[in-house]
Order: structure tokens, then C-alpha cells, then sequence
């Protein structure tokens, strides 16, 4: 699932780069049955089926390493903390993360008590696995390490770096089916620019988003 998608756009970039390394470990590889079993059928019965403690284990044991700075483990699972971009910020000061991607019905609760750090949430809703939603993170930490991005304004002027959301965005041509682009932005006053800018944004938040004012 996450291949596509790690050799494409920013992504590939900032690996192709020396920014980050991201590495895929398939946790069928650590099981130790000739059908490569990584589930079960929960004790106590029940629909599903719950992802088994061995193989699981070894995968995060043999991908976190053990030296003095070990790897953080995040447990993708709706039951988790709400990702942010607060959050996205603290984790690209990290040196190196580790995701777990819940199946069918999650994994066993003893590894989530002995082996993950920290547990997160992209949004109140189901997906089929949480590998979508680890790659989501892995995006929004990627674009804000030193250098991925070609211009080192970018993150800083995106939605919710500065609590609000972006205001309107313009380029060429000047009129489009009869559109214009606003005339603040043909001034050339670079401080009467940004105050505009500011005041789109907080406007845009305040009709969108006002729970971010």
C-alpha cells in the first residue's frame, strides 16, 4: 500500500535527498508458521480477528534497535490522541519513528501495554487498515524536516502553522473568464500585502474553522 506513494513526489525526493530514510517491514516476515500467521480469533469470541503478539513484537524489537536513543512507536488506531499539526510538528524533531498499523479488529492488547509509545488518530472515522493513516503522518512530518521543501517559507505559511487557515491563493494570468485577482496584490507594497493576507486568513477561519479562533 505505501509503496506508491514512497517513491513519488515529496517523498521521493527527500528520501532521494539524504533528508530521510523510510523503511517498510512487513510483520508476516517475522512469523514463524509455514502460512506466515499474523492473526487470530480474539479470546472470548467475537467478530474479527486480532493481530498476534510474536510476530508483531519481533518486527517493532528488530526495527527499534537498542541503543541510547531507541525508536518512538506509534500505534495507528482510532482510539488514539487527534493528529495535528502541532503534533506533526513535535514528531520532525524526532530522530526516529516507528508505525505500527492496526488490522481487522487491532492487536493484542499486551503489545499496545509493553511496546507502543504513543497511539494516534488522523480523524473519527474507520479505514481498513492503519497504514492510510500512518502515511498521512509520515507526509505531514516529511514536509517539515530542513530541506524537503525548496522554499523554507512553505510550512511556516501553510494551514494551522500559525493556528488559522491559509488565506486565497493567485497567480497568472491577472483575469481569468472575467476574474480578477484582487488589486492589493498588483501594488507591490509588500506590508500591505501580508496585512491582506492575514486578514483572508482570519477571515476564512472565522467563516470555516472558528473553533481554531
Amino acid at each position: 500500500m505505501l509503496e506508491g506513494a514512497m517513491h513519488s513526489s515529496i517523498l521521493k525526493r527527500a528520501q532521494a535527498n539524504g533528508h530521510v530514510d523510510i523503511c517498510l517491514s512487513d510483520i508476516r516476515n517475522f512469523a514463524r508458521d509455514k502460512h506466515r500467521t499474523v492473526d487470530d480469533r480474539p479470546f472470548g469470541g467475537g467478530p474479527g480477528m486480532v493481530m498476534k503478539c510474536e510476530p508483531l513484537v519481533e518486527a517493532i524489537e528488530s526495527t527499534r534497535g537498542s541503543g541510547p536513543q531507541p525508536g518512538r512507536v506509534i500505534y495507528m488506531t482510532p482510539e488514539g490522541q487527534r493528529f495535528d499539526q502541532a503534533k506533526a510538528i513535535e514528531l520532525s524533531q524526532v530522530d526516529h519513528l516507528i508505525f505500527v498499523s492496526g488490522h481487522y479488529e487491532g492487536i493484542d492488547e499486551r503489545v499496545r501495554e509493553g511496546w507502543i509509545d504513543e497511539e494516534l488518530s488522523i480523524g473519527d472515522y474507520v479505514l481498513t487498515n492503519g497504514t492510510v493513516a500512518a502515511l498521512v503522518i509520515i507526509d505531514a512530518v516529511v514536509r517539515l524536516l530542513p530541506g524537503v521543501l525548496g522554499n523554507e517559507a512553505s510550512p511556516i505559511s501553510d494551514s494551522f502553522s500559525e493556528g488559522i487557515l491559509e488565506g486565497p491563493q493567485y497567480t497568472r494570468p491577472e483575469e481569468f473568464r472575467g476574474k480578477k485577482i484582487p488589486d492589493i496584490l498588483l501594488s507591490g507594497n509588500h506590508a500591505a500585502i501580508e496585512a491582506w493576507r492575514r486578514e483572508q486568513a482570519e477571515k476564512r477561519t472565522a467563516e470555516r474553522r472558528k473553533d481554531l479562533l
